[in-house]
């Protein structure tokens, strides 16, 4: 059968061969096992509830044998043989345009270059789950392949509940994933709940079908690591001003960190962006590989004496260098204090949301006694990642006394730490103040760019054409520098990061999978830049473009250790304005959105939403860009605004003097002396 054939058959009506199991792939660790003996029968009933009962003798031992196996029910068997990458657009079966770019998108997510463990459907963050099993995968690109613009897709933690009846202005597909219900929202309850094939864990952009690989957050990390050093650099650093200060002083300052899978990838090549020493540890030779062999990475190193040497060498010739250390982060942090090497920045990117399952691994053992450990003894794995944690926060703490900055990637490090009894509590607590060190949002993300407006805007070219992706990056850039013409002071320096991250995109080689960008961007610049892509679409002069962003932004989730970790009027353990984002987004044209419960700080620690949008050339998406992205931004900026944040103020003021119909409740500032 061709592709299009393979899609619209969905599942098969006769049973394929069954698939060996691929060493050569990354797949994800060995579930625990969580489940009693009539919780089994449950999972087994819930997967075959997907096939005829005639397959159901021959199927049932099979997915026996891989919830015993794996913890799970992947349904091996069902993974399609056709190569899992975005095609263009053209390339999809279909009634709906709409639909068809959300097939690409799904297809995107899955791609062996992008997925963290493409086979167990995981995108990144080790759970972070497009679909549960195959079976839902190839029932969701039929019911795609099948709709009209009349129809709406309701997705339920991966599974496709069906087609309904709806009208060409709905959400052409509405997600949800591990909306449990909050009392029912701890690590273990994911565990049994995505065992018996309820619910997922869909991270933040891959069971929303917006991930884009490390590039997604490359540029984030860029502008962190610039404002890192921005602030040891410059002794007056004004947060929500920024800073014009020279970066020269960034060459042979050193960077440390952990992680390279998924989004942590993104580390190194940020860090060479930014032009330092960058040194990321990484326990899984399989990823240190891959990311080395993108050239995510420069060097590898299993030696710390021989990695020692090298950093001096690159910080005597002042180089700018990634160097991936395979092995424990604990161990770096621990052998550069005894060799007394000056860590100029450092922070953490395991995926310490998913501390039990894979997410971060204990210093002293084996990757592979690790992964075994994991699964046949979780409680004697727990107390090794907490007896970990406690060494590295000490660690950490050696180095912060000798000068190094030290910062909260988002990654709920520090909460981790501080419930394995770390040394990582501020001596004089705030509300909002806990810990000893900050999250890069309070100190850097959310005052510079959150508050203003600025955020992770994407787009991908449908058509998959380089030559598309290299016109939609200078019609970016021109609409930048025109708005720059005449921005205020308060965020010039966030339109030149921008515009000089824009004009090396191209030789930076940033594209993995699809033909995708991203750049921080306000509403204004979202709505403009959208608006000349609609424009050069409707002239022939590229094909269709998906619009989106990464949820980590100014509106879209609500995240007390991280989004909204710099939100200090007590409002941080809510969600409206995440709830909020989507339910507006729905009505005011996006092309689908998501509302998810988890994200890199952990199933229930976070809320956050989504969107994607198709820009077709017509007038119809020109109108709901500008109506969907004004308010995609300016919901965030209002509740931060509400918070009292002085820079969320200035830009909500400037949105409605832009926008005769925007009219937003102002907060009054008390006297602190009155108080």
């Amino acid at each position: 059968m061709t592709f299009q054939e393979q899609i619209q058959l969905g599942i098969p009506t006769q049973l394929p061969p069954k698939k060996p199991y691929d060493s050569t792939i990354n797949h994800a660790p060995k579930r625990k096992d969580i489940l009693s003996a009539d919780e089994k029968k449950l999972a087994l009933k819930n997967a075959l509830r997907y096939f005829e009962p005639k397959f159901h003798a021959d199927l049932l031992p099979e997915f026996k044998e891989e919830l015993e196996s794996y913890g799970r029910i992947y349904m091996y068997r069902f993974r399609p043989d056709y190569e899992m990458k975005a095609r263009p657009i053209e390339d999809y079966p279909g009634k709906s345009e709409q639909a068809k770019a959300i097939m690409l998108m799904i297809q995107n997510n899955l791609d062996y270059a992008v997925a963290q463990h493409p086979h167990e459907l995981i995108t990144y963050g080790g759970n972070g789950a497009v679909f549960q099993n195959w079976a839902q995968y190839l029932l969701t690109m039929k019911y795609l392949a099948e709709m009209t613009d009349e129809q709406t897709l309701t997705m339920y933690s991966g599974h496709p509940m069906g087609l309904f009846p709806s009208h060409k202005e709905a959400p052409r597909v509405v997600v949800t994933n591990g909306m449990v219900i909050p009392n029912y929202s701890k690590p273990d309850d994911w565990e049994k709940m995505n065992s018996l094939g309820v619910s997922q864990y869909g991270q933040m952009t891959a069971g929303s079908y917006m991930y884009i690989g490390p590039q997604g957050i490359v540029h984030g990390t860029t502008i962190t690591v610039l404002n890192a050093f921005r602030k040891i650099l410059t002794p007056n650093f004004s947060e929500g001003e920024g800073v014009s200060a020279s970066l020269e002083g960034i060459k042979g300052r050193i960077f440390l960190t952990s992680g390279l899978g998924g989004m942590s990838g993104a580390q190194p090549k940020a860090g060479n962006i930014a032009g330092c020493i960058t040194v990321c540890a990484e326990v899984n030779p399989k990823i240190t590989k891959i990311r080395h062999e993108q050239k995510w990475i420069d060097e590898v190193y299993e030696d710390l004496d021989k990695l020692v040497e090298r950093v001096r060498k690159a910080q005597q010739n002042k180089e700018t260098v990634s160097l991936a250390y395979l092995g424990n982060i604990v161990e770096v942090w621990e052998k550069f204090h005894t060799e007394n090497l000056k860590i100029d920045i450092g922070s953490d990117q395991t995926s310490l949301h998913n501390p039990w399952a894979g997410g971060y691994y204990p210093a002293g053992i084996s990757f592979e006694d690790a992964n075994k450990m994991m699964a046949e003894d979780p409680d004697l794995f727990k107390e090794k990642v907490q007896e970990s944690l406690r060494r590295h926060a000490a660690a950490i703490n050696k180095h912060t006394q000798k000068g190094t900055y030290f910062f909260d990637y988002g990654n709920a490090f520090l909460l981790e730490a501080s419930r394995a009894g770390a040394d990582v509590m501020s001596e004089n607590t705030t509300l909002g103040r806990e810990f000893k060190y900050p999250s890069y949002v309070q100190d850097i993300m959310g005052p510079m760019c959150f508050d203003y407006g600025f955020g992770p805007f994407r787009w991908v070219c449908a058509s998959g054409k380089g030559e598309d992706l290299q016109k939609t990056d200078k019609i970016a850039c021109e609409v930048l520098e025109e708005i720059m013409k005449s921005s205020p002071k308060e965020i010039r320096q966030q339109m030149q990061d921008n515009i000089t991250w824009i004009k090396g995109a191209q030789e930076n080689k940033l594209v993995v999978g699809s033909q995708a960008r991203i750049l921080y961007a306000d509403a204004e610049g979202r709505m403009k830049i959208a608006a000349a892509f609609n424009k050069a679409i409707k002239n022939g002069e590229i094909g269709p473009v998906v619009l989106g962003r990464d949820h980590h932004d100014v509106s879209g989730t609500d995240s007390p250790y991280r989004e909204t970790s710099n939100i200090y009027d007590g409002s941080r353990f809510t969600a409206d304005m995440a709830i909020q984002n989507v339910i507006g987004d729905s009505f005011r044209g996006a092309t689908w959105v998501s509302i998810h419960n988890g994200g890199g700080v952990g199933w229930g620690e976070v809320i956050n939403g989504g969107f994607g949008m198709l820009l077709d050339g017509s007038d119809d998406a020109e109108r709901r860009l500008k109506s969907m992205l004004f308010w995609d931004v300016n919901n965030g900026i209002s509740r931060r605004s509400w918070a009292r944040n002085e820079g969320a103020v200035f830009a909500i003021k400037r949105a409605m003097e832009a926008e005769p119909n925007l009219k937003v409740t102002l907060p009054n500032f008390v006297d602190e002396n009155l108080l």
